[in-house]
């Protein structure tokens, strides 16, 4: 093992460790209280420290001491209070696609993490017609977004200002959605959604690295509209939750299900047989919901990357290896991890993506 990796599997390691810790609910032995209690120990002065910064960082926009730029289109964000994924990535396909469908000329913005492009300048991933790049180097949530969003424009740039003058004065687009902008204030917005998560939530209720809130819970009433994600096969928690946010916080908010279609092959798109004895891999941020999805199967082993990870072949040779060891017939991951698996799919023909499906009231969301 080269140095590179070993520090590399420790720190996935470590995100792992402190993930848990972010959405433990109970502690159920004195070993676990006590690791609580460290942990508290350590991080709540860094905690502390990132709270005032960012407190100050809002109050300065708040009070227009720091500026932001109005974009003339009509803008929309989409974006969540925490670490991790909440399900935000397909909810703005939705809501671009429905756009689009209405006549508008949509323009999804990104910082197009996780790719090999540069981002300080504008790159046209897609512009409606045509994909530009691949996920390697588009990153995979806006080549994901560019395969899903066909009549779409999507762009990456660290400056979204940038991207979105841009998309204003080459794509003449009328709509922006900033994918992941919540706390990107750069930007003005005419409708800001926040997207929680029904069963994480808030994590601990802590800022980051104490818990997992990009920034307190206050940030909620900047939000316009909220969208509750359930990711299980029962809506009732998100539908209590979502009353309690309404009675709360006063704000608009709506049940979003996100509701497994197919499951096919990303090589030959057939779809998988039912009861195959498989493993699952991801590199998303919440992998737990995910692996709910496939209760079903017979699932052997389950093995996480790091968020955004780009896979090697290396990976995949390690993938079949445990597949091997279990005797597995099918490695099943997810669409945002598959798009980033195409340049392997000649070589493995046993690789399948779960297809989620979200439903939402996106008329009440964004017209009224």
């Amino acid at each position: 093992m080269t140095q590179a990796l070993f520090y590399y599997k420790i720190l996935l390691i470590m995100k792992v460790f402190l993930t848990e810790f972010h959405y433990k609910k109970e502690y159920k032995n004195t070993a676990d209280v006590l690791t609580a209690v460290f942990l508290y120990a350590l991080l709540a002065f860094p905690s502390l420290v990132y709270f005032f910064i960012v407190k100050v960082r809002n109050f300065c926009y708040d009070k227009n001491i720091l500026k932001s730029f109005k974009p003339r289109a009509y803008t929309i964000s989409v974006g969540n209070l925490t670490t991790g994924g909440t399900g935000k990535t397909p909810i703005t396909a939705e809501i671009a696609n429905y756009l689009s469908k209405k006549g508008e000329r949509t323009t999804i913005l990104s910082r197009g993490y996780g790719g090999k492009l540069p981002n300080k300048e504008v790159n046209v991933i897609s512009d409606g017609t045509n994909i530009n790049y691949d996920a390697s180097m588009a990153g995979d949530e806006p080549y994901w977004l560019a395969k899903h969003c066909p009549k779409t424009s999507v762009l990456t740039c660290s400056n979204r200002i940038k991207s979105a003058k841009y998309a204003q004065s080459h794509l003449k687009a009328t709509r922006l959605i900033l994918d992941d902008g919540y706390q990107h204030r750069k930007i003005q917005r005419d409708l800001n959604l926040l997207v929680v998560d029904a069963q994480k939530q808030f994590s601990n209720g802590c800022v980051l690295p104490l818990g997992a809130l990009r920034e307190p819970l206050s940030g909620i009433n900047r939000a316009d509209k909220i969208i509750v994600v359930n990711k299980s096969l029962n809506d009732k928690r998100a539908r209590t939750y979502a009353r309690y946010l309404r009675k709360t916080y006063k704000k608009p908010s709506f049940v979003c299900s996100m509701v497994p279609d197919v499951i096919y092959n990303i090589k030959t798109e057939e779809p998988i047989a039912d009861n195959a004895p498989v493993i699952a891999f991801s590199a998303i941020g919440q992998p737990e919901q995910f692996y709910n999805f496939l209760r079903r199967f017979d699932v052997m082993e389950t093995k996480n990357f790091p968020d955004h990870h780009m896979y090697t072949a290396d990976d995949i040779k390690e993938l079949q290896l445990l597949a091997q060891k279990y005797g597995a017939t099918a490695m099943i991951t997810t669409e945002k991890d598959a798009v980033k698996l195409k340049e392997f799919s000649s070589c493995f023909d046993d690789i399948y993506a779960l297809k989620l499906k979200p439903t939402l009231d996106l008329k009440n969301i964004l017209e009224e």
